[in-house]
């Protein structure tokens, strides 16, 4: 009898495990090869999406190997979605970016540094500091968005800036700021065990965020759960009640259950008099939203409608609100998520376990990005318009008071259409592909060869915006570099160096400093010497503001903490132990003025682009798969994560559509919009209603076909509703 040899690491194709490394025998393996057996480990936040997963890299020679869950860490409790498991793949991908690029061709960074001076310089010099402009990201670590935005506003003079976190969280920023006084999500995720009702909507968290998705399932109070959603999401599958709304109908159906919970004297009464301001004009406001006219506008039944009211009525013990793209992406998102919020408020739903209003945020620190990016607020969620607030800031961090803009930058989309006017000439966009990923490509693209000078700064010089750059400059990654992330519940992550970046690659932070020696201002900043030091000078910005974060000492103390949520103030942090979880409100005071909570709402408008007898079907984007993330810009070098994505693109298409438009499941077929046309195979799919279809965002030629438009008060781009038709491939 002839004994085989157990299989070897190199042919295992599951993910390598804590437990698989420790004990090969048991999964009927052979020993580690000696050169990939860890000898230490590291802690890390992960790099990809808002949820801040904890990461246990294993080390060998102090260089990391492999990644797997950390079963301490606070947010995710040992499970890890795809992307986590393949976190370090994309750093070894054979297109990193490995020097820096002046028109294609491979310069030194001292070349690098000179021109990109004397170019900027020269732009500013001749047309004034409102003629540069940066675009940054949700992508790098806060202390990385505070010197990229004090450099450029404090130190080059530039007035305009802004991040692709404008296309994500704007809305939410706005809202909660109008609504509660400041930027502040109230939850923990904590909130998702704890809840005896969750309504989700305009959200897919099984396929966006899957382990928030797992804290849902961990939930033992048997919660009924409302998923309002247009299509028949995977999460809509594992609801309790699926309000299948007609797209862009959600303020209106909001407005409507806010109706019926008013008529059937379903408040909260004490809560709402002693908590907001607001209520009876906002009451008078919803008696217009009558059970047959929302029924008629959402596509819903009065008896749908009822039910959800019922639902969530004052009295139910625990109801939480989550919303995330769906809503943030509209022509009136900021007043559909004051719509939840208000619902929240109504029904007394802030501010204790299982409760609140809650946006899920989209990337790794687009919370970072909120207080930290010094764009259209002043860092540490101050006012550029309030003196005092300069000053402060000024004082903080020992710059000369007159340094301070006295006026916030121009939104994303109003700085493109600077570009496109001519007012704009320079343009710096870091850690962000825009020409996949803003609304109408083909728009967005002529506005880049209107610039005088495109700088771009990332990992890879292969995307589609480093493809056009003038100057590019390489940047190192996620694990090659230390700094601090916020996830959605405001818990501040370490994220740990444990490779060293290719070639000549640097970390953002590092090219930073560069830039700042080479204008002349190695003085100002003469603080900012490290991720760590920068820390330390933003502890001192919050100081005072509903965000303040000067009871955390280092980041040693983040580590050991398992992250730390904000707020906490040096008085807090005396105690003999930080608690884990904490929510915002639980007093039922707020950050306005009089610590009220506002009431706020406009009346419900039809979305831009309508349906029509040329192009009769609405196209809705959205998440298409766990394994991919937003631009596939890192996600798509791995071959795992490719596996677990669909590799070509699929039209969802209705039934009833597919049979009166003559298109058979897996057939080819070209889809068109008022501003291109893309081929591709169509999927019958019931999980979308008749007259709608459905695109994944993550292809780069879907935002060709979408509709540039935004929310008058957030200014986030509407991308999830334009006008389009299908027709069978004539070829």
């Amino acid at each position: 009898m002839i004994t085989l040899p157990a299989p070897t690491f190199r042919e295992w194709n599951g993910p390598l495990t804590e437990d698989l490394v420790r004990e090969p025998a048991r999964f009927g393996l052979g020993q580690l090869p000696r050169r990939l057996q860890p000898n230490g480990t590291a802690k890390s936040i992960c790099g990809f999406c808002s949820t801040g997963c904890g990461l246990k890299l294993h080390l060998k020679d102090g260089v990391a190997i492999n990644a797997t869950p950390d079963p301490d860490y606070p947010v995710n409790l040992g499970t890890a979605c795809p992307k986590g498991w393949e976190a370090l793949t994309p750093l070894d991908a054979a297109d990193r970016a490995t020097t820096p690029l002046l028109h294609g061709q491979p310069v030194d960074w001292q070349t690098a540094m000179n021109v990109f001076c004397e170019k900027m310089k020269g732009v500013l010099d001749q047309h004034g500091p409102g003629s540069a402009a940066f675009i940054s990201t949700g992508q790098i670590m806060c202390e990385e968005m505070a010197f990229l935005g004090s450099l450029t506003k404090f130190g080059m003079g530039l007035i305009h800036g802004d991040g692709n976190t404008r296309q994500c969280m704007a809305t939410a920023v706005t809202a909660y700021k109008e609504s509660f006084g400041f930027d502040a999500p109230p939850f923990t995720y904590a909130d998702f065990e704890e809840s005896d009702v969750m309504v989700f909507i305009g959200a897919n968290p099984c396929i966006a965020h899957p382990i928030m998705w797992q804290r849902v399932l961990r939930n033992k109070r048997q919660p009924q759960i409302i998923v309002v959603d247009p299509r028949t999401t995977e999460t809509a599958m594992a609801a309790t009640q699926h309000y299948a709304i007609l797209p862009k109908s959600d303020l209106t159906i909001l407005y409507g259950i806010a109706h019926l919970l008013i008529r059937d004297g379903a408040v909260d009464a004490k809560f709402v008099s002693e908590s907001t301001t607001g209520f009876e004009e906002f009451s008078t406001f919803v008696q217009a939203y009558t059970p047959e006219s929302v029924a008629a506008e959402t596509g819903l039944t009065v008896t749908q409608l009822q039910c959800f009211a019922d639902t969530i009525r004052a009295g139910t013990p625990r109801v939480s609100f989550w919303w995330t793209m769906g809503v943030n992406q509209s022509h009136q998102a900021t007043r559909t998520a004051q719509a939840i919020i208000n619902l929240a408020l109504m029904t007394g739903n802030i501010g204790k376990p299982g409760t609140g209003a809650n946006s899920i945020t989209g990337q790794c620190n687009a919370m970072g990005s909120r207080l930290f990016s010094n764009t259209t607020n002043l860092i540490g969620g101050h006012d550029f318009k309030n003196p005092a607030h300069r000053a402060k800031i000024a004082e903080a961090m020992g710059f000369p008071v007159e340094r301070i803009p006295d006026q916030p930058s121009l939104a994303y989309d109003q700085i493109l259409e600077s570009i496109e006017s001519g007012k704009i000439k320079a343009l710096w966009i870091i850690a962000t592909n825009p020409s996949h990923s803003w609304i109408n490509q083909k728009r967005f693209n002529d506005l880049l060869s209107k610039l005088d000078f495109l700088v771009v700064q990332d990992m890879y010089g292969t995307t589609e915006t480093a493809r056009q750059a003038h100057l590019f400059l390489p940047a190192a990654a996620w694990g090659e570099k230390d700094g601090t992330f916020i996830n959605s519940e405001r818990r501040i992550g370490l994220s740990r160096q444990v490779r060293r970046a290719p070639g000549q690659a640097l970390s953002d932070f590092r090219i930073f400093r560069l830039i700042a020696h080479a204008w002349g201002l190695g003085d100002l900043f003469s603080e900012w010497t490290s991720p760590e030091a920068v820390f330390q000078i933003l502890k001192r910005c919050t100081q005072d503001q509903p965000c303040e974060i000067s009871g955390i000492q280092d980041f040693a103390m983040i580590e050991k903490s398992g992250g730390i949520q904000w707020p906490l103030i040096a008085a807090d942090a005396s105690a003999p132990a930080v608690a884990t979880e904490r929510r915002l409100f639980a007093d039922g005071r707020f950050f306005t003025p009089d610590q009220r909570a506002r009431f706020v709402y406009d009346p419900a408008v039809p979305p831009p682009e309508l349906p029509d007898a040329d192009y009769p079907l609405i196209l809705i984007t959205g998440r298409g798969t766990s394994a991919q993330w937003h631009t596939e810009t890192r996600t798509a070098k791995s071959e795992v994560l490719r596996k677990l994505a669909p590799a070509e693109l699929f039209l969802d298409i209705h039934p009833e559509d597919a049979r009166q438009l003559n298109i058979r499941d897996m057939a080819v077929v070209t889809v068109e919009s008022r501003r291109a046309s893309l081929t591709m195979k169509a999927r019958i799919s019931p999980g979308v209603s008749q007259g709608q279809v459905f695109l994944p965002m993550h292809d780069p030629r879907v935002n060709q076909l979408t509709h540039w438009a935004v929310d008058p008060y957030s200014r986030q781009p509407n991308y999830k509703h334009c006008a389009v038709r299908v027709a069978p491939n004539a070829n």
